[in-house]
């Protein structure tokens, strides 16, 4: 018997001094997730070891979030900012339209000095010049003297648009084209200080040959060469390089 009691002990000695190792779950708040001091409306949970909270976000909060890392950013309420541009995801824009004479550029709207920007065509800040979006060209914002073809090409060649850039007497073909946009151009022109087309026949500088140049209505769209050239028709330049 003493044998057995002497072998049972000396196993027992044998058995690594490690068994009276515990696991203590942490009670530091802040490594556990609770950091605010108080949730609006009392939505979160409370620390068990503390006075701090972990709190739920409203649905406001993450929509917030969510249009924030879609790049929903802009409220479009800032200097020149006037709406915001496409859709728009929990009141906010990607970015923004910006008044006349300003264009949008890296988060903010910028003052433009000269040159094509979309339909409208700037000098110094100023719209000199617009075009629908499927038009190639820019029309000047207003006729010039009602006048013959010689004055009326003449005078389209004088006309500076901005700075050394000068206009151009259009083509039947411009002309053409003008007429098919005639609402968006229009438009554009009333929005931007200009005045309407005339609804009445434009000189242009398409010379047929055997004949009159080109001249065409805008009531209409139709090309005529039965104009002669001493008489006085509506002249509108265009850019047609810039």
């Amino acid at each position: 018997m003493k044998i057995r009691f002497l072998l049972i002990g000396t196993s027992l000695s044998l058995i690594p001094q490690t068994i009276n190792a515990q696991c203590v779950a942490t009670q530091d708040c802040a490594t556990l997730g609770y950091t605010e001091t108080s949730c609006s409306g009392g939505s979160g949970v409370k620390c068990p070891f503390g006075n701090k909270w972990a709190c739920f976000k409203s649905d406001s909060e993450i929509k917030d979030q969510l249009c924030t890392e879609l790049g929903f950013t802009q409220a479009c309420t800032g200097t020149n900012q006037t709406s915001g541009v496409g859709k728009v995801c929990n009141g906010k824009y990607s970015e923004c339209t910006c008044a006349n004479g300003y264009e949008w550029k890296d988060g903010s709207c910028n003052k433009i000095t000269d040159g094509a920007v979309g339909d409208l065509f700037y000098c110094n800040g100023k719209v000199v010049a617009v075009k629908a979006p499927k038009m190639s060209f820019y029309v000047a914002m207003n006729d010039l003297e009602k006048n013959d073809l010689s004055s009326a090409n003449a005078s389209c060649q004088r006309y500076s648009f901005c700075n050394n850039l000068e206009g151009d007497l259009p083509t039947k073909k411009q002309l053409q084209s003008i007429y098919n946009n005639k609402s968006v151009v229009n438009s554009l022109l009333s929005t931007s200080g200009g005045t309407k087309l005339t609804e009445g026949s434009y000189w242009s500088s398409s010379y047929p040959g055997g004949g009159n140049n080109y001249s065409v209505n805008m009531s209409s769209g139709g090309a005529s060469t039965s104009y002669s050239y001493n008489i006085k028709l509506y002249v509108r330049p265009v850019i047609s390089s810039y």
